[in-house]
């Protein structure tokens, strides 16, 4: 069977089956090439390395870390926009790492993204109506309709049907996101991967659009896969969060679970970045520093990656890569000396299959 069958538009999904979208081992690597007449490769850039998850449907799964950790190279990935150098790409149960224009098309119309600038996402020569067409175009909508779909897209998204001849710049940053989502739903997509959404946008208008996703999500039953920098805005609409550092995943939690108990001591530092309401509070608590920057991605430490910046590290921790311990609940850390487990946790957990190949065999060690 071919892809395009599997994936026939309009197909039904089962909403209790297998994973929407499977991610096993991906890796993205960018060639640094160095030379006069002959180029010739001297390095790779570990934008991604070894990167295993799932994404049900109808879930919400964050994507954090620091600036360079590798999340919009992953979604990027994960869309097909740039290729994987190796790994696989399931969804809904067809590989589509590999996959050419052709057959990609039926994904196209079932995975979208909304990106980070909605600025310099939307073609400042076209109207919003133009902007629409295209999508629209893409799910079979006759050019009778075009202009009453338009309508009620934007109306669904928070905005006026007179908006329709505008064209982007006169729009707000918020009005001209709400234009990007838009866009993403004219296909009828399954999952929309959200590439910071919010990030440029003032605090107050970060919460309208936030609660705008939460809605579309309930009302057409979308999966989403949220990249952001920012903690306290994942919290609010994830279900999972996946922790990334330096192309690697260092914990997968669910996300209630993962503020009360985070077990990497990454994880730990980006909660105690989160400002608190109340600044006499926000002064006043003790909360785990990193200092230093990031590793060169070009040549990536040896051991666990975040070893040069952890408080906790000791000599396993600068020769052995940690594996991707899996404890009670589904919660998944990458660390030899996890924090916030007891010895019988410990004992109890297991070696995760998503772990990445280079990683050693050593369990982690509890707290003496």
């Amino acid at each position: 069977m071919s892809l395009e069958a599997e994936l026939e538009p309009g197909a039904p999904i089962e909403r209790d089956g297998g994973p929407l979208l499977e991610v096993d081992h991906l890796k993205v690597l960018f060639p640094i090439k160095a030379g006069v007449l002959v180029d010739r490769k001297v390095g790779f850039v570990h934008a991604v390395d070894d990167v295993s998850f799932e994404l049900r449907s109808g879930e919400t799964l964050g994507i954090v870390g620091e600036s360079g950790c590798g999340k919009t190279t992953l979604i990027r990935a994960l869309v097909r926009l740039i290729d994987a150098t190796d790994g696989a790409i399931r969804f809904r149960g067809a590989d589509i790492t590999r996959s050419g224009r052709k057959d990609l098309e039926p994904i196209r119309r079932e995975m979208q993204m909304v990106f980070q600038d909605p600025q310099a996402s939307l073609n400042p020569r076209k109207r919003v109506s133009q902007i629409l067409a295209t999508p629209l175009g893409m799910r079979g909508v006759a050019k009778g309709r075009m202009q009453e779909e338009s309508h009620r897209l934007l109306q669904r998204v928070g905005l006026h049907p007179e908006h329709i001849n505008r064209f982007p710049h006169e729009f707000s940053g918020g009005q001209r996101q709400r234009i990007g989502i838009a866009r993403a739903l004219a296909v009828d997509p399954r999952l929309i991967m959200l590439d910071e959404p919010v990030s440029a946008l003032d605090v107050s208008i970060q919460a309208q659009v936030i609660n705008l996703l939460d809605e579309l999500q309930e009302e057409f039953h979308l999966s989403y896969l949220f990249v952001a920098h920012d903690l306290s805005v994942v919290r609010h609409v994830s279900d999972r969060i996946v922790v990334m550092y330096l192309g690697k995943l260092m914990e997968v939690s669910p996300a209630e679970e993962l503020y009360s108990r985070p077990i990497h001591p990454y994880t730990s530092a980006l909660l105690g970045a989160i400002p608190l309401p109340d600044p006499n509070e926000n002064r006043a608590r003790d909360r785990p520093t990193i200092t230093g920057e990031p590793p060169n991605p070009i040549r990536p430490p040896s051991g666990c990656r975040f070893h040069t910046r952890c408080p906790r590290a000791t000599e396993i921790c600068r020769s052995v890569e940690p594996q991707l311990t899996e404890y009670a609940g589904g919660h998944l850390a990458a660390c030899h000396h996890p924090q916030h487990v007891t010895a019988h946790e410990i004992a109890e957990s297991t070696r995760s299959p998503t772990s990445p190949a280079s990683a050693g065999d050593e369990p982690p060690t509890a707290d003496e």
